[in-house]
Parts: C-alpha cells; structure tokens; sequence
C-alpha cells in the first residue's frame, strides 16, 4: 500500500510530498523546503519511515530546497536532473530513469521549459504525477528565466503529461488559490494556458505577455539550490527546546503564529514597528513590547535575557535583523515570527485596534 501526504509551506506557496511504500518503510520526499525540514523530519520519525530520497523536480527560484539538511539529518540522498546544473547530489537524473522506494517507484520524465532542468516524477502505476512547475492547476510555470523556452515547456506538457492516463492526478509544484489537486483530463481541458484547441503560438505568445515581476527570491534560492540547498556555513544548528522552530536559510529561526497565538504569555512579544505602524490599520499583538528597530540596541536593557522574545514587523523582515541584534547583545532565546503583521492577520489572530485586511495589504 502506498502512504501518501501533500504538505504545504505558507511562505512560498510550495508543496511538499511524501510516498512511502508501507511495507518497507521506505520513502522519497519530492520538493522539500528548507524551513519545514525539521517538520519534515519530525513526521517521518513519527511515521516509521526511512527516508531515502530527496527529489526535486527542478532547481527553485522562490525557495531553498531542504534536500541539504534533510541528509545531514536523516542520512537521505539527494537527486536531481543533470540538466539543472546542481553539484552535491548524489544522483544525476535522466528522462527515464527510475527512483525505487520499497516495492514502489517513480519514473522521470524530463519536462524542460519552466527552466531547462525541470523533471516530472511519475508513479509507478500512473495514478499520480508530480509536475512541480511544468504544468499547475490551470495554469504552467513562466519561461522568462534560467534557460526557459515557452515552446519546449509546450511539448513538455503535451508530449509527457497529457500523454499519461486521463484519470491521473496532477500534483503541481504550487498553488495560490487553495487547489491542491488536478487530474490530466481537467487540465487538457480547462486549462486557460494549453487545454482545449489551443495552439503552440497561443501558448508561446500567452507567455510572453505576462509581464511577471522578478521573483523576489531569487538571488538567495538559485546560488543555493545549485548547492542543493546547502549553506555557505555548512554547520548544522541544533534546535532550541523553547518552541518549535524552523531555521530558515538565512540561518534565522522562525515561529509559526498559531503557536505565538497558543504561547504568547510564555514569551515576550517585541514589535520593532515604528510608532504610526503599530497603531495603524495592520494593529499590533496584544502585550507586545514596542521598541523601533533604530532603537533597539540602545534599548535591549528593556528586555528579559531570561525569557523567550518572538520578534514582530510589518511583513518579517525588519524583525528578523531584530534577532541578529539581540543575539548580539546576549539573548540566546529568540525567534522571529515567520510572516510578520500581514500573515497574523491574514490567519486571523486576534490583535489590539482595528484592521481592515483588505486595507491592510
């Protein structure tokens, strides 16, 4: 029998998966992300799973792959097209390869186009594929960087995804609208990019016409990826025991908002918002000590060396340097949460003043 879970990373919109063959034990883990490695590795112990194999079905723009960390971790091996240009994996694939776990496997098939290293991973009796970017739900990955060709990405899809049975599930890479699933028939014939009577030209000329901003991680995700998603400092940090973390590339730790929202009287709250932002529409975390960025290493004397501080901005980014700071000054117990103001409120956490969500972003 064949164990199966779709697992979702909030900041990039990235989906992971898990297969195991529930016999062996043995399992693959396709597009893991490096901040959820500890959850990944946390839900394969809790299963009894050996994880074998970290696929990625192409080399990322818009996150850090945790294939890396994943094998210092739980001693996987990392695969990848040869056609990505990646070092440090441990096999190079091919169109046709195939990747066992246990009595199951997966087929590659090389779908270039979204970039020229793009794979899609078929299981063995055809029931799914995962396609990463190639094809999404209604929709396809953008050609516009890293060796990308809308009319290779055309044949891709066609030639290896709508050839497979029309009843198998599609799997994409991402979604920013809450699908989770597709079926090969769906796409070929509702997809506004490629079903129906569409022609090559359409498809080529769609995308080039879709006027995409550059993708805002990049410049961090693509030189790590090429390393398979391992840091400059290769050190493996060991996990603070005050809360459950996730260690982003960056090497900064990260909590979620429904743990803060469970815990906030365990720890202190520090907003590093200015003023006219922690009383505007965005509101502000009930309790949260209000200290400017600018003014915090002035201030950190304010703060408790003896109690966990989880640090707020607008969006995570202003706070996470607040980490750095407190660091700095000798606070060993800090966290910044993952997604700032507009992810608290977008969950629905209760804050102090008015918010207008809409407004808000």
């Amino acid at each position: 029998m064949l164990i199966f879970r779709q697992m979702f990373d909030a900041q990039s919109s990235t989906y992971t998966y898990l297969l195991a063959d529930s016999d062996s034990r043995a399992c693959v883990l396709i597009d893991p992300v490096f901040e959820q490695a500890r959850r990944d590795a946390s839900f394969i112990h809790e299963l009894g799973l050996d994880l074998l194999w970290t696929l990625d079905t192409h080399v990322h723009a818009d996150h850090v792959t945790g294939a890396w960390l994943l094998k210092q971790r739980l001693g996987s091996r990392i695969a990848i097209a040869a056609a990505g240009g990646a070092e440090g994996a441990d096999r190079l694939l091919q169109h046709g390869d195939v990747v066992t776990f246990g009595a199951r496997s997966l087929e590659v098939r090389a779908t270039p186009g979204h970039t020229d290293g793009c794979l899609t991973y078929v299981l063995d009796d055809h029931t799914r594929a995962f396609t990463g970017d190639a094809i999404l739900i209604r929709g396809c990955g953008r050609t516009d960087f890293q060796q990308g060709d809308a009319g290779h990405l055309y044949h891709s899809i066609k030639e290896q995804i709508f050839t497979l049975p029309e009843h198998c599930l599609l799997f994409p890479g991402h979604d920013y609208r809450g699908a989770t699933v597709t079926s090969v028939d769906e796409e070929k014939r509702y997809n506004p990019r490629i079903g129906g009577a569409l022609s090559e030209s359409d498809f080529t000329g769609y995308l080039a016409n879709l006027g995409l901003p550059h993708p805002k991680q990049i410049d961090i995700a693509l030189p790590a990826n090429l390393r398979c998603g391992r840091p400059q400092n290769d050190a493996v940090q060991a996990d603070p025991d005050w809360a459950p973390l996730n260690l982003t590339f960056a090497g900064i730790w990260e909590v979620e908002p429904q743990w803060l929202e469970e815990h906030a009287g365990a720890v202190q709250i520090l907003d590093v918002r200015e003023p006219d932002e922690v009383i505007g529409p965005l509101g502000a975390i009930d309790k949260a000590i209000a200290i400017p960025l600018a003014q915090l290493g002035e201030r950190s004397g304010e703060l408790s060396k003896e109690k966990p501080i989880v640090t707020v901005c607008r969006a995570g980014g202003r706070s996470a340097q607040a980490t750095v700071i407190l660091q700095h000054k000798g606070f060993d117990k800090v966290a910044n949460l993952a997604g700032g103001m507009l992810r608290w409120n977008a969950g629905h956490h209760p804050t102090k003043g008015s918010f207008d969500y809409d407004a808000g972003l």
